[in-house]
C-alpha cells in the first residue's frame, strides 16, 4: 500500500481515487465543498441554499456551518440568517497569496496579448469540477466575456476546463468524468463526448478550442502547462466574440499568440523557485508570429510521474510526443 504521501498523483489527485479505496476523510471533504459554495466575499448563503449547492442533507450543512463558524472560516450574521465567508479564510487566502511577484510578472504577459486581441485572457487554476482565475487582463474595448481574478468557470462549459481535461493523464481524465457522472451529471454530458476529440487536437496542435459552450456568443482558446508549483496542469486561455472570431479564425490568427503566451508563461512558472522572486525578469512583448499555422505541435503521449518517483518536470506548454521540449 504504502503511505498516502507516496500515493499522491502529480495530477492533484489520489491514486486511491483511481483504485477507489475511498481513504479520504469525508468530513473534511464537505467542510471544503460548503466553503467552496460562496463564491465571492460578498456572499450570503443560508443553510437551505448551501444543502442546494452542495447536494449534502442540510442537518449535516449546518453542524458543518456551526464548527465553520466557531473556527473563524464563517461569520453567521443573525439578521439576514446567513452566513458569510470569515476573517480566518480571509487571512488564510490573503496570507497565502503574499509576496507572489510570479503573479505580477503573469499578469503583465496576459496583458501583452489582451493589448492586441478584444478579449479576456486568463491564468486560471483547477478546483475539483471548476477553474479558478488566479491573474486576468482585458484590453480597453473588449466585449462580452468579463471575468476578473477569483472568478470560478466550470469545466465541461469552457475551453480552459477542455484544455485541462485533455491534458490529464487517460486514467486521471477517465476518473475526473466518471466522477462528474456520478455528482454533477450535466457537466459529464458535455464533457464526455468531445474528451478523445479534445486529446487529438492537443496532442497535434498543443491547444484546444470550445465555441458556443459557455454562451453562444463566446468562442474560447486555451493552453494547458504543467505547474510544478502545483504539481498539475494549469491553463492560460482567451475568451472572445464569435461574431468577431469564428473557429478557423481562432486556428489562425488567435491560436499561435495563445501558443506563445504558454510558453512565456511556462518560463516563468519553471524559475519560479529563482530569480522570479526578485522581480528581476525583463518584460518582453509576446510576439505576433508570422509562422504558418499548419505547423503541428505535438504533446507527450505520456507524464508519468508519480510521487517520489521522478524529478518534477519544468512547467510549459504541451510538445513533442518524442519526449523533446
Amino acid at each position: 500500500m504504502g503511505r498516502r504521501s507516496e500515493r499522491l498523483s502529480k495530477q492533484g489527485m489520489l491514486a486511491s481515487d483511481l483504485a477507489g479505496e475511498g481513504d479520504v476523510i469525508q468530513v473534511v471533504s464537505r467542510a471544503f465543498d460548503v466553503l467552496r459554495c460562496f463564491e465571492g466575499h460578498e456572499a450570503r448563503l443560508g443553510n437551505l441554499e448551501i444543502s442546494n449547492r452542495c447536494g449534502l442533507p442540510r442537518s449535516t450543512v449546518s453542524r458543518l456551518t456551526h464548527t465553520l463558524t466557531r473556527m473563524g472560516q464563517l461569520v453567521y450574521l443573525p439578521r439576514d440568517q446567513k452566513y458569510r465567508i470569515g476573517p480566518s479564510a480571509v487571512a488564510m487566502s490573503t496570507s497565502m497569496m503574499k509576496g507572489l511577484q510570479l503573479r505580477n510578472l503573469i499578469r503583465l504577459r496576459l496583458q501583452d496579448v489582451a493589448e492586441q486581441l478584444p478579449g479576456t485572457v486568463g491564468f486560471v487554476i483547477p478546483d475539483r469540477f471548476h477553474l479558478v482565475y488566479l491573474e486576468f487582463a482585458r484590453a480597453a474595448n473588449a466585449l462580452g466575456l468579463h471575468e476578473t481574478t477569483g472568478s470560478r468557470i466550470a469545466m465541461a462549459s469552457t475551453a480552459a476546463g477542455h484544455a485541462y481535461t485533455a491534458a490529464l493523464d487517460v486514467d486521471v481524465g477517465d476518473a475526473l468524468i466518471a466522477e462528474m457522472e456520478r455528482e454533477v451529471p450535466e457537466s459529464s454530458r458535455i464533457l464526455k463526448p468531445r474528451i478523445e476529440s479534445n486529446r487529438r487536437h492537443l496532442r497535434e496542435h498543443g491547444y484546444v478550442v470550445a465555441c458556443g459552450l459557455w454562451s453562444p456568443h463566446i468562442n474560447g482558446l486555451a493552453v494547458p502547462l504543467w505547474s510544478p508549483q502545483y504539481q498539475t496542469y494549469v491553463v492560460v486561455t482567451i475568451g472572445l466574440l464569435s461574431v468577431m472570431f469564428d473557429e478557423k479564425r481562432l486556428h489562425k490568427e488567435v491560436a499561435p499568440m495563445m501558443l506563445d503566451l504558454g510558453a512565456a508563461v511556462g518560463s516563468l512558472l519553471e524559475g519560479a523557485d529563482g530569480d522570479i522572486f526578485a522581480s528581476r525578469l525583463e518584460r518582453k512583448a509576446i510576439p505576433v508570429p508570422t509562422h504558418n499555422n499548419n505547423k503541428i505541435i505535438r504533446t507527450e503521449d505520456t507524464n508519468e510521474l508519480e510521487a517520489g518517483t521522478r524529478r518534477p518536470r519544468p512547467a510549459r506548454s504541451i510538445r513533442a510526443g518524442d519526449g523533446r521540449r
